[in-house]
């Protein structure tokens, strides 16, 4: 892999040390103490009004309640009110990290957005889920990660198929947005290039042109 130097961007382990030194987690990293709520979407920062919808143990969500505008709402509630939330634009889903996502299936050719969240950023199963929507299921709406996001994730995010991230709210968004393709080229095929980098490149030298004919 070739890492990007000299441009001004940095490097993700550049902004891995500035995170190591940043402020703890928010109570609820959803909701932009930016002042705007903005995210990340097909590389460009961008303002967004999409209302993540995380209910109380106390406090469930009820269709009566729901608040105007775009909601995102939790799998189990999209399931039980499928036949309500389906055919609205405003309405979207966000998976919890242990949730399997092959339960969306029915509604995956009509969701305008699903959003996937990570508690931890140490919890790499939003990851799977990512992968498993595009590549198995077929998904092809907008992906987006949300909660505990940071930037030295992004790339790898985008590797197993998002398009969308809502960084941390204490997060600098700005900076995160330069480390989203730090490198160049990658040798594993994943979601966004599937062919490995051994089959893209063609090897030079004695003989590999009579191998490549084989």
């Amino acid at each position: 892999m070739a890492e990007e130097s000299g441009t001004g961007r940095l490097t993700p382990r550049q902004f891995a040390a500035e995170e190591s030194t940043a402020a703890p987690r928010t109570a609820d990293p959803d909701k932009a103490a930016r002042g705007k709520a903005e995210i990340i979407r097909d590389g460009a920062v961008v303002s967004d009004d999409w209302n993540i919808l995380r209910p109380a143990p106390d406090a469930p969500l009820s269709m009566e309640a729901l608040p105007a505008g775009r909601v995102v709402v939790p799998l189990e509630f999209w399931i039980a009110h499928a036949d309500a939330l389906a055919g609205r634009e405003t309405a979207a889903v966000w998976l919890a990290s242990h949730e399997e996502p092959s339960r969306l299936q029915p509604w995956l050719s009509t969701l305008r957005l699903i959003a996937v969240d990570f508690p931890r950023f140490t919890d790499g199963r939003g990851f799977s889920i990512a992968y498993l929507l595009r590549s198995r299921l077929g998904y092809r709406g907008e992906l987006r990660a949300i909660g505990d996001v940071l930037a030295d994730q992004l790339f790898f995010m985008r590797r197993v198929g998002f398009d969308a991230y809502a960084v941390r709210a204490d997060k600098d968004i700005h900076k995160a947005l330069q480390v989203l393709a730090p490198f160049t080229d990658v040798y594993q095929g994943s979601w966004d290039n599937p062919v490995p980098a051994f089959r893209r490149h063609q090897r030079s030298g004695p003989g590999a042109q009579d191998k490549a004919g084989k």
